[in-house]
């Protein structure tokens, strides 16, 4: 199928399934206000699937969106650690106004794709005023921080504090393959002392916060997001606020919505292929490729799964304290 024609066929589907959706929720009285405090929270971003806010043309930042959308292949390969070679996907830049592809970050360094090859291992290394997070995609392997040392595999995730020494092996017969989260770490900051370490299929499943109609069953909020936790500030985040995975089953799709100046949110495709929905235009999107939507107020963004098996994500973000609102509606704010 064409790609106008499924992007139209796709747009249509969504305002249908949205209308069905509310439709099929008339029994039930909406709440007076199921508005986010922020995205982390876990809870729908409008009373009904009804009020949510599309675009009534084209964006005039269209032509842009690509820029906010990257992978891992459009990257010169680079080394850190001594042997780990990243790929960028994501880095610093202006989340209004990329200077490049991919530069849209404010407040993460970087989001790469990591490759150790087998039986290599890192040199032993300390990060400085910056600490990463580790999410393992593929291979086998082990870590070793502050006396502790941990076993790797797929959807094995360790968060690696500022000024804790590590070093990282492929113990396998393949690379050990991984994505890379970077966050600066703020002054006057102190750092925790032990690496962590979670399994995403172990991880507390997130509930929502707020009772709301809308959301389906298992889901943590905007419709259809089903949220495992990983790191917080309590585990030692510093400019980061939230690392979690975010899975949506077939057929369905999380709630369009926007996000406002000064909130970075981060998708980071893990598994399965979907399509994102970024104001008015709908990209393909595979493991190995991620986004940012401009958090002007304006554009909306979702996640659609038209697959028959779930998709997952890795998912970041930050909501610095006093950017929490609720969007606005035809009926005005709620």
């Amino acid at each position: 199928m064409p790609r106008a024609t499924l992007a139209s066929f796709t747009i249509s589907a969504l305002v249908l399934f949205s209308a069905t959706l509310a439709g099929a929720q008339t029994s039930q009285a909406p709440p007076l206000s199921s508005g986010t405090q922020n995205a982390i929270n876990g809870i729908d971003s409008y009373p009904s699937p009804g009020l949510v806010r599309y675009a009534k043309g084209n964006d005039p930042e269209t032509r842009r969106i690509d820029m906010f959308i990257s992978d891992w292949q459009g990257s010169m390969p680079r080394f850190e650690h001594g042997s780990l070679v990243l790929r960028d996907i994501l880095i610093k830049g202006d989340n209004f106004a990329p200077p490049q592809k991919s530069a849209v970050l404010d407040y993460a360094n970087f989001l790469a794709l990591g490759r150790l090859a087998a039986g290599a291992s890192t040199i032993p290394s300390l990060l400085n005023k910056q600490q990463e997070v580790f999410y393992i995609l593929s291979g086998e392997g082990e870590i070793s921080a502050a006396g502790e040392t941990a076993k790797l595999h797929r959807n094995i995730a360790v968060f690696i504090p500022a000024g804790v020494e590590f070093v990282m092996k492929a113990t396998g017969d393949q690379p050990l393959t991984m994505y890379v989260i970077n966050e600066p770490t703020p002054g006057e900051f102190h750092p925790k002392t032990k690496m962590v370490v979670r399994d995403q299929s172990t991880a507390r499943q997130r509930t929502p916060a707020g009772g709301d109609p809308y959301i389906v069953g298992g889901a943590s909020g905007h419709w259809a997001h089903v949220v495992k936790e990983l790191f917080s500030p309590a585990d030692g985040l510093g400019t980061i606020q939230s690392v979690i995975t975010v899975t949506i089953n077939p057929r369905t799709l999380g709630e369009p919505h926007p996000h406002k100046p000064a909130q970075e949110e981060v998708w980071a495709a893990i598994e399965g292929d979907s399509l994102i929905l970024l104001g008015t235009q709908l990209r393909v999107q595979r493991p190995g490729m991620a986004y940012m939507s401009r958090p002007d107020g304006t554009m909306i963004h979702s996640n659609i799964n038209p697959g028959d098996q779930p998709v997952t994500f890795l998912y970041f973000a930050r909501f610095p304290d006093n950017t929490n609102y609720v969007h606005a509606t035809d009926h005005g704010p709620q």
